[in-house]
């Protein structure tokens, strides 16, 4: 593993792709006209292209060796054990219909450890950011997980995979399972923004299965270094590759993992 000091370099690159990135979407916010169905409910509008070429072109002129791997293009760029995962719009829905929780999501990967992560949402300003090793940043100040300890007290968030339309019932039976113990169950839209509130105390927990590699990496370590614990419904150590998450603070993650696994 590289040494730390040497994702500097990464990181202002990541903050300048998602400030460019922010601009964009910003900007094409409220009046979007342009939308296609990638399926039932998977939508990718123009601003997700454009807002995703900005961030390659910086990606790519700063680093021309490092392999990409982004929602809109795939795979692409160079065979290298450095990939960066990008989406840079998760949320395309919200986004789609004018509702701002929507995000830039950023991370690096190297030998299949993920080093580097940013979030940002343009529309609030909030920047979280976290690199291996280092702690877990909300514009600048240090954040951490929750330390509520019973899950009656808890606030959850979550989302539904595209096909849920093809197979609801496991889906809403995990989800009528985990609102009757909680306190509270949110479903904001954005995987990305959900870790990063969990990561920052917002909520307590996130669970959700169905999601890419670009969606959760860069809020994957956001959360570890935030203090909080990350596994998929087996209980097993996840990865973005990983085909379900459970995240939350130490004290109600293995409550949730509990009720996941009835």
């Amino acid at each position: 593993m590289e040494n730390s000091a040497s994702w500097q370099r990464e990181l202002a690159a990541a903050k300048e792709a998602a400030n460019a990135a922010g601009k964009i979407l910003l900007g094409r916010f409220g009046h979007v006209d342009h939308i296609v169905k990638k399926g039932d409910i998977d939508l990718v509008t123009e601003a997700d292209i454009q807002a995703e070429k900005s961030i390659l072109d910086i990606i790519g002129q700063s680093f021309p060796e490092d392999h990409i791997l982004s929602e809109e293009k795939g795979s692409h760029g160079e065979d290298s054990r450095r990939t960066w995962l990008i989406d840079p719009l998760d949320g395309t829905t919200n986004y789609a219909h004018g509702f701002p929780f929507f995000a830039t999501s950023i991370a690096l990967e190297i030998d299949r450890e993920v080093v580097l992560g940013i979030v940002y949402n343009p529309y609030t300003r909030e920047f979280f950011e976290a690199t291996k090793g280092r702690g877990a940043y909300l514009n600048g100040h240090p954040i951490e997980v929750s330390t509520t300890a019973a899950l009656s007290d808890a606030l959850l968030g979550t989302g539904f995979p595209y096909d849920i339309h093809e197979r609801p019932e496991a889906v809403m039976d995990r989800f009528t399972r985990m609102i009757i113990k909680a306190q509270g169950v949110r479903r904001p839209g954005s995987a990305a923004i959900d870790l990063c509130y969990v990561a920052a105390g917002r909520l307590d927990g996130f669970w959700e299965e169905g999601l890419k590699p670009w969606d959760t990496a860069a809020g994957m370590i956001i959360v570890e270094e935030a203090g909080g614990r990350i596994t998929t419904f087996e209980g097993a150590p996840y990865s973005p590759y990983s085909k379900s998450i459970v995240a939350g603070n130490p004290l109600i993650h293995r409550a949730m993992l509990e009720i996941l696994k009835e």
